[in-house]
């Protein structure tokens, strides 16, 4: 009887030994079909895969990275990007420079900026001190903040953009969105944020408590006309003459 009981045993054990050489076999070839380490140490396909999304740190290693300076350049030579920061300077910036509040050595902060395409116009302006931000980081011109929570002391900023007509609306709190602006801009600084058109006036109004609008004029960003909504800081409601 024990006999057998042994020779059942060994059979069981050089099975389960067959079973982990196959499977550590398997392994060695799988990770080899995707990924071989060429003569400059960098990894290289062996073959192609479809997949949307890297299934093996070798796939994720060997996608290329868009230099962000080349990757502004393309941006900067699309009709696209012109277009909107024609339209961005003569409907925004030119106002502002207007009421005297914008100039080259103005501190400005975009938010929810996007690919920074303000932020640009405002450096092909010649303003120089221009902060962008928004949920995602896109270098070299936006940086990731939360425009909830903006990380800048009160009263940073001479003016703050907004050139994204859902950046208000879309708020996950707007009233918050409008207090971290106007915490941030200073006292007689300005306030230019994009809406759309079907937002009423007194809506903004109402948002903005400690800032009074003085100028509203119309844009096309992308084949859509939307206000583009000026207002002034003062830190109450009431008229500053």
């Amino acid at each position: 009887m024990d006999g057998h009981v042994r020779r059942l045993l060994n059979r069981v054990s050089i099975a389960l030994a067959a079973v982990a050489t196959a499977a550590m076999l398997h392994l060695f070839r799988h990770s080899s079909s995707y990924c071989i380490v060429g003569g400059s140490g960098s990894p290289t396909y062996s073959s192609l895969s479809l997949a949307p999304f890297p299934r093996t740190s070798c796939d994720a290693a060997s996608r290329r990275v868009v230099d962000p300076d080349l990757r502004l350049a393309k941006l900067r030579a699309s009709r696209r990007w012109r277009r909107r920061g024609a339209a961005l300077s003569s409907s925004t910036l030119a106002p502002l420079r207007r009421l005297r509040v914008l100039g080259e050595s103005s501190r400005v902060l975009c938010v929810a900026a996007g690919a920074g395409l303000v932020a640009d116009a405002l450096h092909a302006a010649g303003v120089g001190d221009v902060t962008a931000v928004d949920l995602v980081d896109f270098p070299p011109l936006v940086r990731r903040a939360d425009a909830h929570n903006l990380p800048f002391f009160d009263g940073a900023f001479d003016v703050v953009l907004s050139d994204d007509p859902g950046a208000l609306t879309g708020a996950l709190f707007p009233s918050r969105f409008a207090t971290e602006i106007e915490r941030t801009v200073r006292r007689g600084g300005a306030i230019a944020i994009a809406v759309d058109r079907h937002v009423g006036l007194s809506n903004v109004d109402h948002l903005f408590r400690k800032s009074r609008i003085v100028k509203v004029t119309n844009a096309t960003l992308d084949g859509s006309i939307v206000n583009i909504v000026i207002l002034r800081s003062y830190r109450t409601k009431t008229n500053p003459h």
